[in-house]
């Protein structure tokens, strides 16, 4: 058994990780970086192939390394990885790599943290950045286990070429199901789109210009006028979706952020295909059949494959015991910085719930925990 004292750990080589490791590289802070995987930025690795970021290059970097002007508007995935390993040799991180925490727990004065099986490191401070998207979420249906039908979740989705010849269903219709949906149309897989609740639709681009941008210039006006404004933009923008199945949350897209926890759809193209009838649209399953679905309203309807689309939990309550008064309505950390008996454990990019995007809320929560821990 080894143990080690040391002032700050880094749990997780993630994009959060790496900035935090970054300010305090930074700021000649020092620390240590524990990864479970095997290499840095593991699960952008693991993404599907055509995966973009759909916020603005200039918008979308990490502390003290901006993305160079010659990486297109929105980085594909390739790039992005290429950026952070350009980050992590930059500032010289050197993380500790195949090293799993099992548990986190305070040992006064320190934390004492649980690695693997064999090693034990005591830390003043422990910073949480094992992210938002750490454990698949798979909802329980009747019947699922009996389906015979090819069922993923969309962590290991990456190309439409498995689905080719088969009828296709994506379950949920956030981000991640809308793209994936577009990506089967695209190749012409017959596929259709489960989509339970009320929804909110955003272009990525309009009349050329990214939407990130001006949602930021509206965000100025004043008495919720730029809200307003966006309203009506997209009313015009995209007309009415319930003839085509979908429903149009009444809420904005920031209040339902606020509100819900839920992001709206950055749109790439998604309901023109809908519109063609490209990506057919139901309702909310009910339960599994040997070979398709039960919707609640659609009825019964055989298909050859389906993908879950149905997001990820951060599950930070499997290696920190007692966290849960720390969590939120959503079951993720309430704030970056710990308060009373979880003071020294620092949380960083678990607050999805910007317009921003991750990577902004990770430069932003970075700042907040390395500034408090330099005091």
């Amino acid at each position: 058994m080894s143990e080690q004292i040391i002032e700050n750990l880094i749990i997780g080589a993630g994009p959060a990780g790496l900035a935090v490791a970054g300010r305090m590289s930074k700021q000649n802070l020092p620390f240590v970086m524990v990864e479970q995987a095997e290499n840095v930025v593991s699960s952008w690795r693991g993404h599907y192939d055509r995966l973009c970021l759909h916020t603005v290059r200039q918008l979308s970097h990490l502390p003290h390394l901006p993305i160079p002007a010659s990486y297109p508007t929105y980085l594909p995935r390739l790039s992005l990885i290429e950026y952070f390993e350009s980050y992590v040799s930059t500032f010289k991180i050197e993380p500790l790599l195949n090293k799993t925490v099992k548990k986190v727990v305070k040992e006064r004065p320190y934390w004492r943290v649980e690695i693997n099986a064999d090693e034990i490191i005591y830390a003043k401070n422990v910073i949480v950045a094992s992210g938002v998207n750490r454990v698949p979420s798979v909802p329980k249906w009747e019947g699922k286990d009996n389906y015979e039908g090819l069922l993923i979740h969309s962590r290991t989705y990456k190309n439409p070429d498995p689905f080719k010849g088969k009828n296709t269903l994506v379950i949920g219709m956030g981000n991640t199901g809308a793209e994936i949906a577009l990506d089967l149309a695209e190749q012409g897989v017959d596929c259709a789109l489960s989509v339970r609740s009320e929804i909110n639709v955003v272009p990525r681009d309009l009349n050329g210009r990214p939407t990130q941008l001006t949602a930021k210039s509206l965000e100025k006006f004043p008495f919720g006028l730029g809200d307003w404004l966006g309203t009506q933009i997209r009313k015009f923008y995209y007309g009415d979706l319930s003839k085509y199945g979908l429903r149009t949350s009444k809420l904005s897209p920031v209040v339902q952020l606020k509100k819900t926890g839920k992001t709206p759809v950055i749109d790439l193209g998604t309901i023109q295909k809908i519109k063609e009838g490209k990506i057919k649209v139901f309702g909310d399953v009910q339960s599994f059949t040997t070979n398709g679905l039960n919707f609640k309203k659609e009825g019964s309807v055989n298909f050859d494959a389906v993908i879950l689309a149905t997001g990820y939990k951060a599950k930070v309550e499997d290696f920190i015991p007692g966290i849960e008064s720390f969590l939120d309505q959503y079951r993720v950390p309430k704030q970056v910085i710990g308060e009373d008996k979880f003071k020294g454990l620092y949380f960083v990019g678990f607050d999805n719930y910007k317009l921003g995007g991750i990577i902004g809320t990770i430069h932003t929560d970075s700042g907040i925990a390395v500034d408090d821990i330099n005091g």
